[in-house]
């Protein structure tokens, strides 16, 4: 393929991969908006309308067949169209909940949304991933500018030192991954995916391309927030402001485990890494759990939660099977409504954003009947999140354990029911604390709180807790994301001309 050929089929790429597109050019406009006209009112409904557009046109992808763009780097449609869904949703429902928040801690900044638009691009980029190329471009765009919205208010010491901790270990991670990289290439020859496991049977060099395997899946394992690869998660989840924690948890880890599923699908043998990635969500689910069980900070007990389903989620992938990696996927759209809900209504009961406030369990006594939306919405989250019939949470957990059981990791799903059963302690804490104590068992300053709540993010939670029950009740997306495996597109067969 000459160049010639390779610009006559730009225009189909930038077509096929429009949310993409749209996303990156609509973020260097506000960036420049914002430099010529400093907090401008309309930059986070330009985001957010940019989201939304990019989120219909996702939706009516995923019924498309998959296909490639960009010269066989990204895909488009079926699976990529569904996780680029969740994301995109990840940041509309996020920008809703942001602009209150960040207005009353005085810091309704412009960049603030550029930023979640180019995180945007770069967590698209690594869920559509087709090449590791690819993979490693879109971790460190959507890597960088979550290192920046850690650190955004930066009057608060623990945010600094959060946003320093987040950078320094991430690209810690990231040397890991690249030598991964590395090493695949050469003991392949090939970036794509779909060739691998192909070069892999030819008779690679054996010994460079699992050590290269290890490497790669210690900067996903970081990316995730998986055991031992943990450390920055509680840190960060606290130092961010409470609304960019939420797109963080789900949106981020949504890209992270899409772009893992098609790197264990496409790449590597099942039964060479199952026993390795069992172990390592043994160790998650348990850790994370009962890591959670001590916290008074509200949002460290949710990022210790957070390892914990991370430690679920890998469940489903070490099945190794379609079931699994379609359990998986759904999972990821149950956790990315649950979490972004939870922290939407903690976002809402800081006090008056001042600097110093620990946010407790015990501060929040008696709010479920000062603030009855804020406590009913928590409710259905943590009841979700514990895994209580018939809410999503349950339908999400069962379609990442039956795959592992079908698989022969009895044990290991035995574990995650356990853990699961431990989580409902803290969970079903908060729900007591919302409900069961009275108002005046509160902080005195935290009595005089008066949490006004907008529309926008009143909006935003009714959503997620009628998303919540709708895919407990009609689990109907668990058919869509079983029809995504085990067919992964193949670049073109003229690809490999325009590589070195």
């Amino acid at each position: 393929m000459d160049l010639l050929e390779a610009y006559r089929m730009l225009p189909a790429d930038l077509w096929a991969a429009f949310p993409l597109v749209l996303t990156a050019v609509v973020g260097l406009v506000l960036v420049v908006w914002d430099a010529f006209w400093n907090d401008a009112p309309p930059i986070p409904w330009v985001a957010a309308g940019t989201l939304a557009l990019a989120l219909i046109w996702e939706l009516g992808g995923l019924s498309r067949a998959p296909e490639t763009a960009f010269y066989g780097l990204i895909r488009v449609g079926g699976m990529a169209s569904f996780v680029n869904a969740i994301i995109l949703a990840s940041g509309l429902l996020t920008i809703a909940l942001s602009v209150p928040y960040l207005k009353r801690i005085r810091h309704l900044h412009g960049e603030v949304y550029a930023l979640i638009l180019f995180a945007t691009v770069g967590m698209i980029v690594l869920a559509s991933a087709n090449s590791l190329i690819s993979v490693f471009v879109g971790l460190e765009t959507m890597s960088i500018c979550l290192y920046i919205m850690t650190g955004l208010v930066r009057e608060d010491v623990g945010a600094g030192e959060a946003a320093l901790k987040y950078f320094l270990l991430g690209a810690f991670s990231t040397g890991f991954f690249l030598y991964g990289i590395a090493l695949l290439y050469g003991a392949t020859g090939t970036m794509y995916l779909p060739q691998m496991a192909a070069h892999l049977a030819e008779g690679a060099h054996p010994i460079m391309f699992w050590a290269g395997v290890a490497l790669l899946l210690i900067g996903f394992l970081f990316k995730v927030g998986a055991v031992p690869f943990h450390m920055w998660t509680p840190d960060v989840y606290q130092g961010a402001p409470t609304t960019l924690t939420g797109y963080m948890a789900a949106a981020s880890k949504a890209a992270a485990f899409a772009a893992l599923v098609l790197v264990l699908d496409a790449a590597l043998p099942a039964e060479r890494w199952q026993l390795l990635l069992a172990l390592v969500a043994l160790v998650t689910m348990v850790a994370g759990n009962v890591l959670a069980l001590v916290q008074q900070n509200v949002k460290r007990m949710l990022a210790y939660s957070s390892i914990a389903h991370a430690g679920y989620i890998l469940t489903g992938l070490a099945a190794g099977t379609p079931e699994g990696y379609a359990g998986a996927l759904f999972y990821l759209l149950v956790y990315a409504l649950m979490n972004i809900g939870a922290f939407g209504v903690m976002a809402f009961l800081e006090w008056d954003g001042k600097e110093g406030y620990e946010q407790t369990v015990d501060s929040l006594a008696g709010i479920g009947y000062r603030r009855p939306l804020l406590g009913v919405a928590m409710a259905f989250f943590m009841f979700s999140l514990t895994g209580f019939p018939p809410l999503a949470g349950f339908i999400a957990k069962y379609a990442v354990f039956a795959p592992a059981v079908k698989a022969g990791l009895t044990w290991l799903v035995i574990v995650g029911v356990l853990a699961s059963v431990l989580s409902a302690y803290y969970y079903l804490r908060v729900v007591y604390v919302f409900w069961m104590k009275s108002p005046d068992e509160a902080p005195e300053p935290v009595r005089q709180q008066t949490f006004p709540v907008p529309l926008a993010p009143r909006a935003v939670l009714v959503v997620c807790v009628v998303l919540i029950v709708l895919l407990g009740v009609l689990p109907g997306l668990l058919e869509v994301t079983a029809s995504f495996f085990p067919t992964p597109a193949a670049p073109p067969a003229a690809t490999t001309a325009l590589l070195p």
